[in-house]
């Protein structure tokens, strides 16, 4: 499935048939000889009050802690089945209640936003909405926990960064001991934002969701923007909403691209 060509690996594991190892999958991630994903979604039973368990994966076996296109993409995939219009997301960075609109397109409540320094996590104090970190040649970053790290950096012209040199860059910083997602955002006006996504542990991705809202909740609080706003992304566009209660939406589409099994 993919997310405005943010794309997914999706596996059914409700019955928890098996456990895939990292070897097992590092070689689906592989785009030439298995399958290839920015993340990998496993569906498991639910753990505390949830419809069901979402464990993320990256492409080098990583956790991760949230994910939310891959949280609309499930969400679409499980309401079509159970014939629902909600349906609640457990993952590791917590509960996620996801509606279908009258559209058609997915709306995740992705909580509230986290900014406290320990809270990111950075590894130590510091002034998360105006962050210089040491080494880099690049101005000031504002730091947004979304149920993971984001590192925003706002930009007159997004296109012109190295993106692919960058981005490791900022994402394995001695800053980050938990390594960070990076966003370079263009504010466009008070309603729209230009914003190009560095993944961690996945790389230059077309789309992020948890990044879309993390670049949102920065220009707001910077005052650059709205409190909802479409955040452009190179595959496409998410309407996201800052709400007065302190939680975050996000909505957009979701696609099946193929079914299939794999051997491994």
């Amino acid at each position: 499935m993919h997310g405005l060509g943010n794309d997914f690996v999706v596996i059914d594991n409700q019955a928890l048939e098996f456990k895939l190892s990292e070897p097992s999958i590092k070689k689906i991630a592989d785009r030439r000889r298995g399958i290839g994903f920015d993340q990998l979604l496993t569906i498991e039973p639910a753990r505390c009050n949830g419809d069901l368990f979402l464990d993320i994966k990256n492409p080098d076996g990583s956790s991760a802690e949230a994910c939310g296109n891959g949280t609309r993409c499930i969400a679409s995939l499980i309401m079509s089945k159970r014939q629902t219009n909600t349906i609640r997301v457990e993952t590791v960075g917590g509960l996620l209640i996801c509606e279908r609109t009258k559209t058609g397109d997915i709306t995740v409540d992705m909580g509230e936003p986290s900014t406290e320094w320990h809270k990111i996590p950075l590894a130590r104090e510091a002034n998360t909405r105006d962050l210089v970190l040491g080494n880099m040649p690049y101005e000031i970053f504002t730091c947004v926990n979304i149920g993971n790290p984001h590192a925003v950096l706002f930009s007159e012209n997004c296109e012109l960064f190295e993106l692919e040199k960058i981005g490791p860059e900022i994402e394995c910083h001695e800053m980050f001991p938990n390594k960070t997602n990076v966003e370079i955002a263009t504010v466009e006006n008070k309603n729209k934002v230009r914003v190009r996504v560095w993944e961690r542990g996945a790389g230059q991705t077309a789309a992020c969701g948890s990044g879309a809202c993390a670049v949102l909740v920065a220009a707001a609080s910077r005052g650059l923007t709205n409190r909802k706003a479409d955040i452009v992304l190179d595959g496409g566009t998410l309407l996201i909403e800052w709400k007065a209660n302190n939680r975050i939406s996000m909505t957009g589409p979701t696609e099946i691209s193929f079914n299939g099994h794999f051997s491994l």
